[in-house]
């Protein structure tokens, strides 16, 4: 069972080209806002009507431009939360859930799931963005559809509410055999939710990887920073090494040993990945850094690190590097360096630094 999609469509100067396929699995699409990600689901759904190409769902031909195919809406069986929400104006929480189903048991049990229970008889001008949301989310379940397609559901939501709805849509997925295209700029929630994971670029799909594979091994400098990599670096091949040119200073990776083929233009390192180190010696030539502290942030749980590297030539846009520790560690950290007015000097381990193509 899966989704196949090959196609392109073209809205004034902005062309969606995308080709995927999903198995049992939620497969996620991860973009910036204006990439072409709600595009693509409304293609899918038969909203929005591609310019050439196939969309195929469990060997049901949906949409194929040479056949002249173009299956209506209600035909295609696929549940769409839109990011909108898109409930009927004039109809009521219950209303909206009863169009889907028809049983006013089942429409009951869908409102007492999604927390609704006391709202049945408001309409959505008098609910919050969350509920709204919910009664989006149960009427589109309500119909049984085939396949799932969610756009950003959980935006409109606070964190509590949103931990709450993610564990129940958990387990929505899996009585949907995990059959759903979810769609968002939040990386966690992808990294929750997903198994597989498309990176989309101006209109394309630049990456397609377990979702483990991506966050461990971005290939392209686009995918690191929707996964949330901080610190990115473009490359320049010296007699003495790789050298990050963003940062001022030599790079060595796991991999290479500091040689390595010349066709990696940027690198990338996540903040957390940063140690401290007591001090440097002349030998530290690679990974390594003296940092120049332009801020310190606290978190909830942990304080970021904005700096620069007090010895290097940093000639690019990501001079300004951030390095995070949990309060303790920091506090550690702090004492035996800034307080003490000695240097903070930081190392990259080789195994940590991620090298991509584009």
């Amino acid at each position: 069972m899966s989704l196949f999609v090959d196609i392109e469509k073209r809205l004034g100067s902005f062309r969606l080209k995308v080709c995927f396929e999903t198995a049992d699995e939620v497969f996620a699409i991860l973009g910036a806002s204006g990439c072409g990600k709600s595009l693509t689901l409304k293609c899918i759904a038969g909203i929005e009507r591609p310019d050439r190409g196939v969309i195929r769902l469990d060997g049901r031909t949906l949409f194929d431009s040479g056949k002249r195919i173009n299956l209506p809406v209600r035909k295609r069986r696929i549940g769409y939360l839109f990011q909108d929400y898109a409930l009927f104006p004039n109809m009521t929480v219950f209303e909206n859930i009863l169009c889907g189903t028809g049983d006013k048991e089942a429409a009951r049990e869908l409102a007492a799931r999604f927390y609704l229970e006391g709202k049945e008889q408001l309409y959505p001008a008098q609910l919050s963005g969350g509920q709204k949301q919910r009664a989006a989310l149960a009427r589109m379940l309500a119909a049984k559809p085939d396949y799932l397609l969610l756009d950003e559901p959980f935006s409109a939501l606070d964190n509590y509410l949103k931990s709450r709805l993610e564990r129940e849509l958990m387990e929505v997925l899996d009585e949907y055999g995990r059959r759903a295209l979810f769609v968002s700029h939040d990386r966690n929630e992808v990294y929750r939710l997903t198994d597989r994971i498309a990176v989309m670029e101006n209109g394309e799909v630049a990456d397609i990887r377990s979702k483990r594979e991506l966050f461990e091994a971005p290939r392209t400098m686009a995918a690191a920073l929707l996964t949330g990599c901080k610190n990115v670096s473009r490359l320049e091949y010296r007699e003495d090494g790789l050298y990050a040119l963003d940062w001022g200073f030599y790079l060595r990776t796991a991999d290479t040993g500091g040689q390595m083929e010349q066709k990696f233009r940027y690198a990338a390192v996540r903040a957390h990945y940063f140690e401290a180190v007591r001090e440097l010696s002349e030998q530290d030539k690679y990974n390594t850094l003296v940092c120049d502290i332009i801020r310190e942030i606290e978190d909830a749980f942990s304080v970021v690190i904005l700096f620069r590297n007090q010895c290097g030539e940093q000639t690019g846009d990501y001079s300004i590097l951030t390095a995070e520790f949990s309060r303790e560690e920091w506090n550690e950290i702090r004492e035996r360096t800034v307080y003490r007015g000695r240097p903070l000097c930081l190392r990259i381990p080789e195994q940590r630094i991620m090298l991509m193509e584009r």
